[in-house]
């Protein structure tokens, strides 16, 4: 399976996995993706049986690519002579290339225009479906069928005892603690700091415990955070491995987070979330089970959008005030809901 995407993008893909799974129990399946997809090995082995490292391609420039190592992974990829390969990376207008450069016995997968559809093999890319339907749809295509479409994130005990050991350290008391996530990797996926910052502090006003979450990259945008909401809190940036936050998502009371990869993992544990969707496409992107999940969004005529930084003001972002937010967050944290 072809799918070199960051977290949020593979668990979205998990459902159409889960139905290959039980379709082909006895397979051997491998992931080529990224490294970051390693954690995604962990936790669904079984599912997976191996991760491959794809080392980016110049068609893909929102990746690194290290272009001195795609020679020999080529070669590995064709030494392994794989029966099928399933590119599960967009419309195929650059992926199919890479994918028939696998030289697998047989591949099947996405293809950008209709005319080049083969029944059984190539299905034209679904613009209008959800991210999750279109890779359920592909299988459908080759004969796949899927029990379910809901998310799924398998937690250890290893990762509870994580969880447990960093709220015992950092003072977490999760039947309080409402999740904050100001980070997302594009600048213009993101909602104002300062208008997190009021969020924040509001809720914390009102009792409730506020967590910081983030990688470790985004460090610097927490310590923006807690110095702008001026109120005691909680940074995780950096802090937990997948399963960690997992853990803790899982027994915590909401996340309010931008349209980035925490808000498919606190779909994945059922943690409720309110999600402000900046410049993404929310057809596609934002979780299926609207009982627990609340998707803000500006209309405009430029989304989906690619910019790192908005050359027109974030009208999507700024249409989104500080009192939506909190009207759903105080609706949903009034309302009782747990994971």
């Amino acid at each position: 399976m072809f799918r070199a995407l960051n977290l949020g993008d593979m668990l979205c893909a998990i459902p159409a996995l889960r139905a290959l799974r039980r379709q082909l129990p006895e397979a051997r399946i491998t992931l080529v993706g990224l490294e970051s997809a390693t954690p995604v090995l962990r936790h669904f082995r079984a599912y997976l049986d191996e991760l491959v490292i794809f080392p980016g391609d110049p068609a893909f420039p929102e990746q690194p690519v290290h272009g001195d190592a795609l020679p020999g992974f080529y070669r590995d990829m064709r030494e392994r002579a794989f029966d099928l390969v399933l590119q599960l990376h967009g419309s195929g207008q650059q992926s199919n290339d890479i994918v028939r450069a696998m030289e697998p016995a047989q591949w099947a997968g996405f293809v950008p225009a209709t005319e080049q559809a083969v029944p059984g093999r190539f299905l034209p890319w679904p613009d209008h479906l959800h991210e999750i339907h279109r890779y359920l749809a592909l299988l459908a295509h080759i004969g796949v069928d899927a029990e379910d479409d809901g998310l799924e994130l398998p937690i250890s005990a290893s990762d509870h005892a994580e969880g447990d050991a960093l709220a015992s350290r950092l003072g977490l008391d999760l039947d309080r603690t409402v999740f904050i996530h100001p980070g997302a990797r594009l600048a213009s996926r993101r909602w104002p700091l300062k208008r997190y910052a009021e969020v924040a502090g509001a809720l914390a006003d009102a009792g409730w415990q506020i967590a910081i979450t983030g990688s470790k990259g985004e460090a610097p945008l927490a310590q923006r955070l807690k110095a702008a909401m001026d109120r005691p809190c909680v940074d995780l940036c950096g802090e937990t491995s997948l399963g960690g936050l997992a853990s803790l998502l899982q027994r915590g009371r909401l996340l309010v987070c931008n349209d980035t990869g925490i808000s498919h993992v606190a779909a994945s544990v059922h943690l409720p979330s309110v999600v402000i969707a900046s410049g993404s496409d929310v057809a596609r992107w934002a979780p299926l089970d609207t009982q627990r999940h609340t998707v803000l969004h500006t209309p405009m005529a430029c989304r989906p959008c690619a910019y790192d930084e908005c050359p027109v003001g974030h009208p999507c972002a700024l249409g989104v005030e500080v009192g939506h937010v909190m009207a759903e967050a105080v609706r949903r944290l009034n309302s009782g809901e747990r994971p």
